[in-house]
């Protein structure tokens, strides 16, 4: 999988030095137009494992993005306003995850999330204990970790 990405850069590359033109949105084509044709010469090669991740990957981003902003604008409202809005709690989650990577991940994204703190890992690494600003129910934040943070690691990592 390193050796298409890298060969997905070298191609942007030489794109963007075709071109002469280098600006972010030709950076972007570049990788873009790269990879739809690594993947149309691969196509049934059945080694196709880097063209399923890296979307993945970039949905990932774009969803810790939306839920970085989220919980900004959540934690400045919180700070702005006199009013007490927060039911801080500390909550049990349990872990599908079972690697180191995989559960260090995740902890680092909830962790970079304001208002959420990963606090620890139970000694079998079938728990993760977080402290969130906001639980107004415990299932549902269960809930939106599950299906949000740790559901995209898997799918990249596994």
């Amino acid at each position: 999988m390193k050796n298409r990405f890298l060969s997905n850069i070298i191609l942007m590359g030489i794109w963007v030095a075709l071109t002469g033109d280098f600006t972010f949105a030709n950076y972007l084509f570049g990788f873009a137009f790269s990879f739809f044709t690594m993947r149309m010469i691969t196509t049934g090669s059945g080694n196709a494992k880097y063209f399923k991740i890296l979307p993945k990957v970039i949905a990932f981003v774009f969803f810790f993005l939306y839920e970085l902003i989220k919980a900004n604008v959540q934690v400045a409202y919180e700070v702005m306003t006199p009013h007490y809005n927060m039911s801080p709690g500390i909550v049990k989650i349990p872990l599908s995850a079972k690697t180191n990577v995989e559960i260090t991940l995740l902890a680092n994204m909830i962790t970079l999330t304001p208002g959420t703190l990963s606090l620890d890992v139970s000694d079998d690494r079938k728990v993760l204990y977080v402290h969130s600003m906001y639980i107004t129910s415990r299932e549902k934040f269960i809930d939106s970790i599950k299906n949000g943070f740790e559901k995209r690691i898997l799918e990249i990592l596994r």
